[in-house]
């Protein structure tokens, strides 16, 4: 039997890859010189992608604040599962970026470095703030004596108002 070679039938394990490399010529526009200057503007490309990516980073406690208003307002003052749900999920998502601080700091890099730290510390305090201004507003922060001492009697009402008179 005659061993007949197809069209399209290559064999990888006869030649070797110079062997191969020698017979394709370069692609048409190919510039053997013109690929050292892309590589050198590749890395300041990748420099810059860098320092934004870090930013980005820095900045998305700071994005985070509207949204956080928007559900504090929305969740309301009542004391029901929804407004707890809500502020618990606040308060677990602060409690671990603050956690996972050292992890998210090897991710920025840069000359900027120390003031994206800065930037996304000072993001999480004010979400943090927020948070506690929301368990105030709700009535959950024990912040007179009588919160947190039994026999001392809390405070009562001297009058109430109500549509502009005093009753």
């Amino acid at each position: 039997m005659i061993n007949k070679r197809h069209k399209w039938c290559f064999s990888f394990a006869t030649r070797t890859k110079a062997e191969r490399q020698g017979e394709l010529p370069a692609p048409p526009g190919y510039s053997s010189s013109l690929g050292q200057v892309h590589a050198d503007s590749c890395r300041e490309t990748d420099a810059n992608l860098i320092v934004k990516k870090s930013w980005d980073i820095a900045l998305a406690p700071l994005k985070q604040i509207p949204m956080n208003l928007f559900i504090m307002y929305m969740a309301g003052n009542s004391i029901s599962i929804f407004p707890i749900m809500m502020i618990g999920m606040l308060f677990l998502r602060i409690v671990k970026a603050l956690l996972t601080i050292q992890s998210t700091f090897k991710l920025i890099e840069g000359g900027q470095a120390l003031l994206q730290k800065a930037v996304y510390l000072f993001g999480n305090i004010v979400c943090l703030s927020l948070a506690l201004y929301k368990c105030q507003s709700m009535g959950l922060l024990p912040t007179y004596a009588s919160d947190w001492l039994d026999f001392v009697q809390p405070q009562e009402r001297m009058e109430y108002g109500g549509g502009g008179f005093i009753l």
